[in-house]
């Protein structure tokens, strides 16, 4: 990866400079997917590899004694940032991992009903679907195409709700929704649903994959039912570090972790103070077995790294969602399309679902359902070509693969609503050349698609 930069804090602008002095990115990848994956700076990883070495030089010592000691210190660093008690917080490995550990506590009885929205990320609904294989719980979703408004969401929500109870005659137990929508990369009106909830007497569930370090969190004030968000997408942690933050009125309801380890308590054992005053919550998910749990141990490096070189979590989620928002409306403009938003906007400071630090550029490329004879968009723009919604994949897979082996980066395209798009990600290492960049890619990649270049292999 280059040359070992040794660790500094002293402030850097945003850009290229902080991509140069601060990140391992290799110098001739342009990075515009951040928000997939992630990455961290060389002073987290500094940090991470003291904390590995320390497991090395004395392991007994470090998963008996310290192990803990760093974990709780971590705990209480993040709990300061969502605005929540330390005792309501801990740490998984993934957004999976969390929202997981809470669908399979949850106990299931026959009329349950757990809703989900449209726009769920893919693991999580297959977690869905290997509960119904599992439980007596069922499953209805609210149905709905991006751009929409957040007020249409909440209503289109309320609607399933109310319909299932009333209707049909069931209990909904739970609903599980974002904080920012994967695919598309969307804003979601998480905080209008956790209050929603609330008031229908259902558990809250946010999969906030997409939260910390890219949007300001008040988990206190909020007080969501179960929430899980990973440190390492936006906040600069290494992988497999995310908060699963749980009030107190809810701790008895998660039993176990995944997998079920040494913090486990007995039913008769329950409710019970442990050594250094902690719950029995906080200690099951101390230590989930012999794992390499040093990324949690590197939320103060992050912080501080956030803090001295950055100028601290305001200007950060500034940058990242200006230069996400204004690069999108540069590509947009290169390819003569536009931006997912909601209709009759007049700027964009206006649109909800662009309030975070992901866009959604339209390619000039639409599909039709072969099946259905229909073909969905009606945007002013003509598309190059019309393709079988059947196509998307294969071409999906070309495009990515272009960007991968021609041009030395990454993007995510995806089909919705009948258009093809493009994902891209803000981040404090970018400017707005990078989008300039993307752009006439992209112009390119459409082009070779609809004279069929994707058909060759």
């Amino acid at each position: 990866m280059g040359e070992y930069i040794p660790r500094t804090y002293a402030p850097t602008p945003f850009g290229k400079e902080m991509l140069r002095e601060h990140f391992l990115i290799h110098p001739k990848y342009r990075p515009l997917n951040h928000g997939s994956f992630g990455t961290f700076p060389r002073q987290v990883r500094d940090a991470q590899r003291e904390f590995q070495e320390e497991a090395e030089f004395r392991p007994d010592v470090f998963f008996v004694k310290s192990h803990a000691e760093h974990v709780t210190e971590s705990r209480r660093a993040i709990a300061e940032i969502v605005k929540a008690p330390v005792d309501e917080c801990v740490f998984v490995k993934n957004a999976s991992t969390g929202t997981n550990t809470v669908l399979r506590n949850l106990d299931y009885k026959p009329g349950d009903v757990i809703v989900y929205f449209a726009t769920v990320y893919n693991a999580v609904e297959q977690a869905l679907a290997s509960l119904v294989e599992t439980t007596p719980v069922q499953l209805r979703k609210v149905d709905y195409t991006f751009p929409i408004t957040h007020d249409e969401i909440v209503k289109r929500f309320l609607a399933v709700v109310r319909k299932t109870k009333q209707v049909e005659g069931l209990n909904v137990r739970a609903a599980i929704f974002d904080t920012i929508v994967s695919v598309p990369g969307a804003r979601f009106p998480f905080e209008r649903l956790i209050k929603a909830c609330n008031e229908e007497s259902v558990l809250s569930i946010i999969d906030g994959a997409h939260g910390i370090g890219q949007i300001s969190l008040n988990l206190g004030e909020l007080s969501p039912d179960f929430f899980v968000t990973n440190c390492y997408k936006w906040f600069y942690t290494p992988r497999g570090c995310a908060l699963l933050y749980v009030p107190k009125r809810n701790q008895h309801l998660l039993r176990t972790s995944y997998p079920t380890s040494h913090g486990y308590t007995f039913p008769s054992e329950r409710g019970q103070l442990h050594d250094g005053g902690k719950s029995d919550f906080e200690l099951l998910f101390e230590f989930v077995g012999t794992a390499d749990d040093t990324p949690y141990m590197c939320v103060s490096a992050a912080i501080k790294f956030r803090e001295q070189v950055c100028g601290g979590d305001n200007a950060i989620q500034h940058y990242i969602q200006d230069i996400a928002q204004r690069g999108g409306d540069v590509v947009a403009g290169i390819l003569g399309t536009s931006i997912m938003e909601e209709p009759g906007l007049s700027s964009a400071n206006q649109s909800d679902i662009r309030k975070c630090a992901m866009v959604n550029v339209r390619m000039p490329l639409a599909f039709k359902d072969d099946v259905l004879n229909e073909h969905v968009p009606s945007p002013n723009t003509s598309p190059y070509q019309l393709f079988s919604v059947q196509d998307a994949a294969k071409m999906v897979a070309w495009m990515e693969s272009r960007l991968v082996e021609e041009f030395d980066t990454f993007a995510k395209f995806y089909p919705h609503g009948g258009w093809l798009w493009l994902r891209l990600s803000g981040q404090i290492y970018l400017e707005i050349d990078d989008f300039e960049w993307i752009g006439h890619i992209v112009v390119q990649l459409c082009e070779r698609v609809a004279k069929g270049e994707w058909l060759q292999g």
